[in-house]
């Protein structure tokens, strides 16, 4: 098979990351040390040996791209000092940006100055869009955050965002579907355990970290408290994220069942507020280490860091703390204007989630369990003991 090699391909991945691969010789140090390369997956060096030749359509099909959780090892490791692991970080962003049919993640990937004024712009533009369907704003009684802005706006103005943002998504998920097939080897005909890989790859890897928690900091030997090692930090951010969207959904379909209308007042212990509380202190937690440690620079992953990196975390950030400020204001004793704008706030910033889903660390996250799914997919015991004779012949 003849493969056409892209001579600027490493010029291309540079711009997405600050490394000095061209020092990286292939000495192999970097698949030796990683905890999660086997005789099958000889990552980080195959994927690198693809970028140093040109080789985009291997480098952008092979699943180990997405298998890598940039533990750090194989960078603190490397004899050249060429910093696999921003490498391998950095190649992921070229193929988000290569999968997205916009353009836009590319300029948020590599310009700070367009991140900054593309940001501020749709905040903005957000702001005044959810203003002007405003009505009355109660300062006596209680906070009555739905007459200030009707529940049924923000409701339909988030289906129909979400629509549009799922469909970008899905373009970008089944062109990488596509290309990361091409590199499992799976029998032609052969019955596959989908439903065993569906969830090894959805909650045993996306959901628990498994490999992560169980390989990667293991081996790293990290002697930090469990609550302070970034899978747990990592992991706060994804429940909490998850947490505060479930309790969205659930708001919302209690008010289609015409159970409880959205913003009405419930005590604490009340199983959504309560769901959404503890959803925001995870979110809130692990946003705010990670935001730490890349202002410190902690550690070899956070050492460099993108315009998007910063961009993403802050507005995780800003979405909960901002949610927090909301319940704030719904239980004090007497309603406050500043309530009500920070309604307003809270759901521009939710709103350009939202518009970066397809572009950023969510991307990335959807991006890895579709290679950790062709990753466990295999065929079935009976399937494969079929196979031998024929194989044998």
């Amino acid at each position: 098979m003849t493969y056409r090699a892209n001579p600027d391909f490493m010029l291309d991945i540079k711009k997405y990351g600050h490394l000095d691969i061209d020092a990286c010789f292939n000495c192999g140090n970097c698949t030796a040390v990683c905890p999660l390369s086997t005789e099958n997956d000889s990552f980080p060096r195959r994927v690198i040996r693809f970028a140093q030749l040109g080789l985009e359509d291997q480098l952008l099909s092979s699943k180990e791209l997405w298998m890598c959780y940039y533990c750090g090892e194989c960078t603190r490791t490397c004899p050249r000092q060429a910093d696999p692991g921003e490498f391998m970080a950095a190649a992921r962003r070229y193929a988000i940006a290569k999968y997205d049919r916009t353009g836009l993640a590319k300029w948020l990937y590599t310009s700070s100055v367009f991140n900054i004024l593309f940001l501020t712009i749709l905040t903005i533009v957000f702001g005044f869009f959810i203003y002007s369907f405003h009505g009355a704003m109660p300062l006596s009684g209680e906070l009555k955050l739905f007459t200030f802005i009707p529940s049924e706006v923000v409701h339909d103005l988030g289906i129909i965002a979400g629509v549009i943002i799922a469909i970008t998504a899905l373009m970008g998920m089944v062109t990488m579907a596509i290309d990361v097939r091409k590199s499992v080897d799976i029998p032609k005909g052969a019955r596959l355990n989908w439903i065993q890989a569906l969830w090894e790859a959805v909650v045993v890897e996306a959901l628990l970290q498994k490999r992560y928690r169980d390989d990667c900091e293991m081996y790293t030997k990290d002697p930090k408290p469990w609550y302070a090692q970034r899978w747990f930090v990592h992991i706060s951010i994804l429940w909490g994220f998850l947490g505060l969207f479930v309790a969205t959904a659930l708001n919302y379909l209690l008010e289609l069942l015409k159970v409880k209308p959205t913003g009405t007042w419930v005590p604490l212990y009340y199983p959504i507020r309560f769901l959404g509380i503890v959803s925001g202190i995870l979110l809130i937690y692990g946003t705010t280490v990670f935001l730490i440690r890349r202002i410190m620079k902690y550690d070899d992953m956070t050492k460099h860091s993108t315009p998007s990196d910063w961009s993403f975390l802050v507005l995780l950030w800003l979405s909960g703390l901002t949610g927090f400020a909301l319940d704030v204001a719904i239980y004090l004793p007497h309603p406050h204007a500043w309530g009500y704008w920070m309604l307003i706030l809270h759901l521009a910033i939710i709103g350009d989630l939202l518009m970066l889903a397809p572009f950023t660390k969510f991307a990335h996250a959807v991006y890895r369990t579709i290679a950790l799914y062709f990753y466990a997919l295999k065929p079935l015991p009976e399937e494969e003991k079929s196979q031998a004779p024929a194989a044998a012949d």
